[in-house]
């Protein structure tokens, strides 16, 4: 799953009449640590300046119980770019097996090597250097292969989503094809982990998302977004539901104003599931500076043509159009870009 809690906020400022006291007090309890390292805007390219272009690193990361701290990847990667004029934002994946040249990392040790890019995050968490360490050495990576540095960063486990959909009540999501769940099942009309389910010993009867647009409540949103392997592009799918979940969520959270009450129970929330890190702007600032940004804005874009790009390693590669159309984030020329190369538009809606 990849991150929502910056959306959350982003779209927190459109209709929040007060004080940034306010807002500051709401978001008070998410957790805030560095997690881009060196690969923070430098002075030159705006530093702490929300002025101008703001790209911000998205991670999902699947945190389970079995796991120990430094064992987790991410595998949701994504990019969310908003221009200087502030009145729309893009998101942009990237495939999670796309080879990496990953820089070494003192503080845990690594000595740098080529891998697939969600191991980056490992690599940076491994031998003490937990979530931060993590999300420093992948935001490090990214910039070394794109060039984007970023404004701030935000991790979130997959379970959190549930917790965020279900504050929001549900989310309306547009299944592009019928998908098998592998992993959640029904016992007794009741969605179960199959881990848990078949401790039951009962029946359990697959959960499969039927083609077609209605309202998921969080398991089922989480569940259909997690799917990849049952999906024709695989990943790359995963991809575009993932972005269309973000969408959908800043939508609803939208719909019909964001009063304190609403803001309040959404990052209440976001707080329980998201570790962020501004850049050192404090969180009340950039909800102002976005709040020109509503759902109706993000646009979801696909890098390879949205399929497989796989290079001789039989790992992804980035196509010389994805790579431009990073190096048109770095120069905040999106819009001419989308416009130019119409195909990188998600289809999902």
């Amino acid at each position: 799953m990849v991150i929502v809690g910056a959306v959350l906020m982003m779209t927190s400022g459109v209709a929040i009449v007060g004080s940034k006291a306010l807002i500051s007090q709401a978001t008070g309890d998410i957790e805030q640590t560095n997690l881009l390292g060196d690969a923070g805007k430098s002075d030159a390219e705006g530093g702490k300046d929300l002025n101008g272009p703001i790209d911000l690193l998205l991670l999902g990361v699947d945190a389970r119980a079995r796991l120990s701290a430094d064992d987790v990847r991410a595998d949701t990667i994504i990019i969310l770019h908003i221009p200087a004029t502030h009145d729309q934002a893009y998101l942009i994946s990237i495939p999670r097996d796309t080879e990496a040249h990953i820089p070494a990392f003192k503080k845990t040790g690594y000595h740098g090597g080529v891998d697939k890019i969600n191991a980056a995050f490992q690599a940076g968490a491994r031998n003490g250097g937990g979530w931060e360490g993590g999300a420093q050495l992948m935001a490090q990576t990214i910039k070394k292969m794109t060039g984007v540095s970023f404004d701030g960063a935000a991790i979130i486990n997959f379970g959190g989503f549930k917790k965020i959909i279900d504050a929001l009540g549900s989310v309306r999501i547009c299944v592009a094809q019928e998908t098998k769940s592998i992993h959640m099942s029904m016992v007794d009309g009741k969605p179960m982990w199959n881990a848990d389910a078949k401790k039951t010993g009962r029946k359990m009867t697959p959960v499969v998302h039927k083609k077609g647009c209605r309202e998921m409540k969080g398991w089922e949103a989480l569940d259909y977004s997690r799917q990849r392997k049952e999906l024709k592009n695989g990943d790359y799918d995963r991809q575009q539901n993932q972005q269309q979940l973000i969408k959908a969520m800043a939508k609803k959270a939208t719909e019909g104003g964001v009063n304190v009450v609403k803001l309040n129970r959404l990052i209440k929330a976001a707080g329980e599931a998201l570790v962020l890190d501004t850049g050192g702007v404090d969180v009340a600032d950039f909800v102002f500076t976005m709040r020109g940004v509503t759902g109706n804005e993000l646009t979801l874009l696909r890098t390879n043509g949205g399929t497989f790009a796989t290079g001789g390693s039989g790992r992804e590669v980035l196509n010389e159009q994805s790579l431009e159309m990073f190096r048109a984030v770095k120069e905040d020329r999106l819009a001419e870009f989308v416009y130019a190369n119409p195909e990188v538009l998600s289809d999902r809606k």
